[in-house]
């Protein structure tokens, strides 16, 4: 399949870039059947795909990226998830499986294969439902701390369905969201960290919110779609992935109960578990380092055999 993407090599200026991102690659875009997806990308080898969850972006990855030794080809996209900038064209619903195929296209539009998926949060729920309907472009799958099972949101998560659905609720929360003092509310991103999170990647994380009303548009088609139905599904059916899986989940996770992690690790075939301390739910903000080994010992591993 043609390789459809743009090089941005002068990117419009934006809240994001104001970070150092230039480790994860230049930004490029590429057009699928339901819109622009941005990506960064860098390195050469097995591509590596990276899915962040509700409210992050690609910026969720910028200690996880540098920090990686293996030799592979690393892809981390903006996917449409409430912190991306350029809304989506489609108008439908945005449930687990339609976000699903918006990643099996994307890695059709890259022509990618053999891929390892690491993901975490909601974007966990999208990667066990890529590896449950259409494995074929997966060769491993890394979880980190994610929605599963009945889990979807987590209850201290939940009032997003509520107030996610009108413009005026999403503005509520993109502007309670300028404040420092709210970033460490467990409602808000209290709970996924043991450390706060950079005050570049928070406005990273939430500015588009503010910004963008296409955005707002998809996040409100986004928090209507949740349903645990799609989960209990795909943890039903994930021992049908017969591939090397890689599960990391924090040791006293207050949103994803590490029961969860033992659980998906046991019901995938070549599955298994590694737990990190000291850390909450994004894993890649409080342990990137760590989360960097463990990633790159498994590709040595699934490498070799």
């Amino acid at each position: 399949m043609q390789h459809m993407c743009t090089l941005l090599t002068q990117p419009p200026p934006n809240e994001e870039d104001r970070m150092d991102l230039r480790p994860l690659g230049a930004q490029q875009q590429v057009q699928t059947s339901m819109g622009p997806i941005r990506y960064r990308e860098t390195g050469h080898g097995r591509p590596v795909v990276f899915l962040h969850g509700i409210i992050a972006n690609s910026a969720l990855w910028r200690n996880v990226v540098p920090a990686m030794e293996s030799d592979v080809r690393c892809i981390t996209p903006d996917w449409p998830l409430g912190a991306h900038e350029l809304g989506l064209t489609d108008t439908g619903e945005l449930s687990l499986p339609v976000l699903a195929r918006l990643v099996e296209e994307v890695f059709e539009r890259l022509d990618l294969q053999d891929v390892t998926l690491v993901a975490n949060d909601s974007g966990g729920a999208i990667a066990q439902w890529v590896a449950v309907h259409n494995p074929a472009r997966l060769g491993s799958l890394v979880l980190t701390p994610c929605d599963a099972f009945e889990n979807f949101l987590p209850l201290l998560l939940r009032h997003l369905q509520l107030v996610g659905r009108t413009a005026a609720g999403q503005r509520l929360v993109g502007e309670s969201l300028r404040f420092r003092a709210v970033h460490r509310l467990p409602l808000a991103f209290g709970a996924l960290t043991v450390r706060p999170i950079d005050l570049d990647a928070m406005e990273a994380y939430t500015s588009p919110l503010r910004k963008h009303a296409a955005v707002r548009r998809d996040f409100a088609r986004l928090v209507r779609a949740i349903s645990t139905r799609h989960t209990l599904e795909a943890a039903d059916r994930i021992g049908s992935f017969d591939k090397p899986a890689l599960v990391v989940w924090s040791q006293h996770d207050r949103l994803f109960p590490l029961r969860h992690g033992h659980e998906l690790a046991r019901r995938l075939p070549q599955g298994r578990l590694e737990v990190v301390h000291d850390s909450g739910a994004f894993i890649p903000e409080d342990r990137p380092r760590e989360l960097a080994a463990l990633i790159d010992a498994f590709l040595a591993e699934t490498a070799s055999t």
